[in-house]
């Protein structure tokens, strides 16, 4: 699993010119891909870094700072372009994985007292963000 953590000032996903989530104040936008290896491990891994990652002001994480959090969907992340000028998209897991594993990282966050907003798991979504620092932290969890 693989997750795009920005520390934003404010964030939001649109869909079909409506707002779907968003975080209108300082927080972190996250963007997550899910590779087929992945499970309920990664998913914890994944939600604790992003949790307690030190990134915001005054190296505070979400938690201490009690900032939202903006996840999205991303399969992109595991675009591979070793070879040639398109990506392939081979190692991303396929949506009936990923949608449940996205859904149980959402879930882990709001288990640790986060607000979160999401994204709209497969839809064409327009994300907005103000990147501030710009802070930009790439997390992995290998696969089991």
């Amino acid at each position: 699993m693989r997750a795009v953590v920005q520390r934003v000032t404010r964030a939001s996903v649109t869909v079909e010119g409506r707002v779907v989530g968003a975080v209108d104040r300082p927080g972190l936008l996250v963007l997550v891909g899910v590779t087929p290896g992945d499970g309920p491990a990664q998913v914890e891994v994944i939600a604790r870094k992003i949790a307690e990652l030190r990134i915001l002001r005054d190296e505070r994480s979400a938690v201490d700072a009690g900032a939202p959090v903006l996840v999205v969907s991303q399969f992109t992340l595991y675009g591979d372009t070793r070879k040639g000028r398109r990506p392939t998209w081979n190692a991303a897991a396929p949506g009936a994985v990923a949608e449940p594993l996205v859904d149980a990282v959402v879930a882990a966050l709001r288990d640790r007292g986060l607000e979160v907003a999401t994204g709209m798991f497969g839809a064409d979504m327009a994300v907005e963000l103000v990147n501030d620092g710009p802070v930009t932290i790439l997390l992995e969890s290998a696969p089991t």
